[in-house]
């Protein structure tokens, strides 16, 4: 009698292992197949890697990791860029959305040409701490990672004006371009742009940058005032 009834909840024990298995062998066919990368953007992220060198003396943090050392186009599962490190991507389309490449030892200009910009479902581009070489900040930014709603491109020797196109990222909740290691700028009129369009900004960092305003009127002084007031208030 006591066989009779432990053998049903035996069987029961074992059914339900065998579902946990299944079904952790399914969610895990599902995230591999999920987080395989786009042959273009992870092409663009090579030839991104390609545009610098790596430089250890590129970024003051002594924890420093050139990152985009590890990333390969070869070897199996680690030429899925969704697999590299500092590599973000969305689950569902497979596009990279964040790139996290702060202290990453990246020495090299910049500009507008560069593979970055092919990347336009970025939704957090870190590029903080690195050396690109008195490079302007590229205009293009602007027009192509509109999706962008982190940027922090600070204390990585970008010089001269802080392009106006940086006003078009609407979706921006937080923007750095804390400058201590170069000479950015920052003139009335992209000033009045940034305060008019940056609508959704929590958090905005000018550390180090020259604001350069002649004659200010009433109007962009309160500018000024809204851009400090965010500036401050993390």
């Amino acid at each position: 009698m006591g066989m009779e009834l432990r053998w049903p909840k035996f069987i029961s024990v074992r059914s339900l292992i065998l579902l946990l298995l299944i079904a952790t062998h399914y969610f895990s066919f599902v995230k591999t197949v999920q987080a395989v990368g786009r042959v273009e953007e992870c092409s663009a992220l090579l030839l991104f890697k390609r545009s610098f060198s790596i430089d250890d003396s590129a970024s003051g943090e002594p924890l420093s990791c050139a990152k985009v050392a590890s990333w390969t186009q070869h070897g199996g599962e680690r030429s899925n860029c969704c697999s590299w490190d500092g590599v973000e991507c969305d689950e569902d389309s497979s596009h990279v959305v964040g790139l996290d490449l702060r202290s990453s030892c990246l020495y090299g200009s910049i500009n507008s040409n560069n593979t970055l910009f092919h990347l336009v479902h970025l939704q957090r581009l870190d590029l903080s701490d690195n050396d690109f070489d008195g490079s302007e900040i590229p205009p293009r930014l602007g027009h192509d990672l509109t999706s962008l709603i982190y940027l922090n491109l600070s204390n990585s020797a970008f010089s001269g004006q802080i392009p106006s196109e940086i006003s078009k990222l609407s979706k921006l909740c937080t923007l750095d371009l804390t400058s201590y290691n170069s000479h950015l700028k920052l003139t009335k009129g992209n000033l009045r742009s940034l305060v008019q369009n940056l609508t959704n900004i929590k958090k905005l960092h000018l550390g180090g940058v020259d604001i350069f305003s002649q004659e200010l009127l009433l109007h962009d002084t309160w500018s000024l005032f809204r851009v400090l007031q965010v500036a401050l208030s993390v």
